[in-house]
């Protein structure tokens, strides 16, 4: 039985690539790696001793601003004047300077003022800022 030859005849040899033995091998390695993924993941066994720690307790000042629907500022739940507020902010600063600011703003208030009160914080030093919300 041959295979093929040289001559451009009906015996002319194939010029095409087989690829299902490719196609099955490849399947195969697909099946190997479908059964062995899940074993890969697991971790292994460790017991591991036991030991309690104290928490770190270095922690730094919050401010809690409010700024209520009538524009009126409460420092620490305490009111607070819009030309103390920069002092206020200073102070903090000076005596720890990881102090954070936590604004918490009515929805009804404008935005300029909640602009201009971060931009005295800013201003004073305070990096750390947040913005307090409701969950709805």
């Amino acid at each position: 039985m041959a295979f093929g030859s040289f001559d451009k005849g009906p015996g002319a040899p194939m010029a095409e690539i087989n690829t299902t033995p490719l196609v099955d091998v490849m399947l195969v390695l697909l099946v190997v790696f479908i059964i062995t993924a899940p074993l890969l993941t697991n971790s292994v066994k460790l017991d591991l001793p036991q030991a309690a720690a104290a928490e770190h307790q270095d922690k730094p000042e919050q401010i809690r601003l409010s700024i209520n629907a009538a524009g009126e500022l409460f420092w620490n739940d305490q009111p607070v004047s819009k030309d103390a507020l920069a002092t206020r902010f200073a102070a903090a600063v000076q005596s720890n300077p990881k102090v954070e600011l936590n604004l918490r703003a009515d929805k009804s208030v404008r935005y300029e003022l909640v602009a201009t009160t971060l931009a005295s914080a800013q201003q004073s030093g305070i990096s750390r800022i947040g913005f307090l919300t409701e969950a709805p």
